[in-house]
């Protein structure tokens, strides 16, 4: 009800009308704008001012905006799925990480009113290779990140530029985490965010073949000099790095020297050995490479290191980042397994016989402000 002179107005205070209807409702036979019905408000951020000035007009709208200066609404986001963590950043009060080691969804339930905010950092690293005799590659590291409005250390992969980053709206985003590759069988999952897939790294070789190609290539296996593809399929930056090739020495080829599989900073580095069977090394893995999207510099996705048959010398190192160490057999008895790479990193298997180990399973992180 109004009498001559009264004001009342009225403001979109969490900026959701547009899922919260209001109603404004004359009361008995007064107006508004000369008509008894009532009005609703469903424009999101919108305020109205009403004026009571008579009863033929009743309450006059003497003031409608959508513009109004609205302070710190910045990105609200949710996520699901088993062991998946949200939590405001160690370093910055004003940043959330959303931590995904399995398979969910990222929401963004409501995007920044400043739009340059809305632009967000990511790491997506795909599921290390699986060993063979040669080494697994790690799994493809892709990341980006908004430097005027988050400047996180990066990778070298991305350096200083302000590259790749992705834009955000009201939206879920189903989020993939890449497995790791299955030992002597495949190369890692893909993990996938938005518009980025990280391609999984390539299994090693068995043993007379050159690793498969992925994020970073697998290791070679005996005999076989040439390297494998990391990269692939191409992105830029590069996701990843070649894998090394293999040798072997001895009157039946008994010792050998399997390639290492690349990181993601680094390519695997090739088995050694020479004609007097002596000296063989499976190759080292390839180093991964660090950021601190978590406020902390991890290391990830390093290539596993190749398997060595014949003394004296141990299997080759895995890379930084997760890899997995190359078994050590002793002709006549060859036997010892590669191990794995470590979990939520990316790392690619170190290579064995009768069995390469497991790739470590990858790992998505996001990056955005929230105040």
């Amino acid at each position: 009800a109004g009498t001559a002179g009264d004001v009342i107005a009225f403001a979109d205070y969490a900026a959701t009308w547009q899922i919260y209807n209001v109603t404004v409702a004359p009361n008995g036979t007064d107006k508004i704008g000369s008509q008894n019905l009532n009005v609703v408000l469903i424009t999101e951020g919108q305020s109205v001012t009403f004026v009571y000035v008579d009863s033929t007009q009743g309450w006059i709208n003497t003031m409608d905006s959508t513009s109004n200066v609205r302070g710190g609404i910045s990105i609200c986001a949710s996520v699901s799925g088993a062991c998946n963590t949200l939590v405001t950043a160690p370093c910055c009060a004003n940043v959330k990480i959303a931590t995904f080691t399995g398979p969910g969804s990222f929401t963004v339930n409501t995007i920044s009113t400043t739009p340059a905010e809305n632009t967000i950092g990511y790491m997506v690293v795909a599921g290390g290779g699986g060993g063979f005799l040669g080494a697994g590659g790690g799994g493809g590291f892709r990341e980006g990140r908004n430097v005027p409005i988050d400047n996180f250390t990066a990778s070298p992969l991305v350096a200083n530029a302000p590259t790749n980053a992705v834009t955000v709206t009201a939206t879920a985003y189903p989020i993939t985490i890449g497995g790791g590759g299955a030992s002597n069988t495949s190369n890692g999952g893909n993990s996938v965010f938005s518009t980025i897939t990280s391609t999984g790294g390539g299994r090693g070789a068995d043993y007379q073949g050159t690793g498969n190609s992925g994020g970073s290539g697998g290791g070679g296996g005996r005999d076989v000099s040439s390297t494998s593809v990391g990269n692939s399929p191409p992105v830029s930056p590069a996701q990843g790095q070649n894998g090394g090739g293999g040798v072997s020495s001895g009157p039946n080829s008994d010792y050998i020297g399997a390639g290492g599989g690349g990181g993601a900073g680094a390519n695997g580095n090739p088995g050694t050995g020479n004609s007097l069977a002596v000296n063989e090394q499976g190759g080292a893995g390839g180093n991964g490479v660090a950021n601190s999207i978590t406020g902390l510099s991890v290391i990830r996705a390093g290539g596993g290191g190749g398997f060595t048959q014949g003394p004296p010398n141990p299997g080759g190192a895995g890379g930084s980042g997760g890899g997995g160490v190359g078994g050590q057999g002793t002709a006549p008895n060859p036997l010892s397994n590669g191990t794995p790479g470590t979990i939520n990193t990316g790392g690619g298997a170190g290579g064995g016989s009768p069995a390469g180990g497991v790739g470590g399973s990858g790992i998505v992180i996001i990056r955005y402000k929230f105040q």
